[in-house]
């Protein structure tokens, strides 16, 4: 999966990129929001941690970051979106939860609710 993320200007459309079929993108996006990072008790998806979903025949491959190199729940948060992703993703597909580094996050990927909750 490309670890490039999208533009911005686009996050308020799409909390995050995905590709593959249109019927798993409700569910999944639902499970990944049900996730919440511990330290700012909010979806990771409205902290802005999920870089993007890919799903092919194979596996649902999801990219995903931390706050910081130092979040000491990162192992927490993975785990949590194990739990989430397998309730909803057909058994026959692998789950794959990347942890990446590049590009660092930001606050401005935070969704407006979130930045609106922190007072940013």
């Amino acid at each position: 999966m490309n670890a490039s993320v999208q533009p911005l200007h686009l996050r308020a459309a799409e909390p995050f990129p995905y590709s593959g079929p249109d019927e798993l993108k409700g569910p999944i996006e639902a499970a990944l929001r049900r996730v919440s990072d511990p330290e700012v008790a909010m979806s990771i998806v409205d902290v802005g941690l999920v870089y993007g979903v890919e799903v092919d025949h194979r596996q649902v491959h999801v990219l995903v970051t931390a706050t910081s190199a130092a979040c000491p729940v990162i192992d927490v948060i993975v785990d949590d979106i194990w739990h989430e992703l397998s309730r909803v993703v057909p058994q026959s597909l692998a789950l794959d939860v990347e942890l990446v580094w590049e590009p660092p996050w930001l606050p401005a990927r935070m969704s407006e609710r979130a930045r609106q909750i922190m007072g940013w």
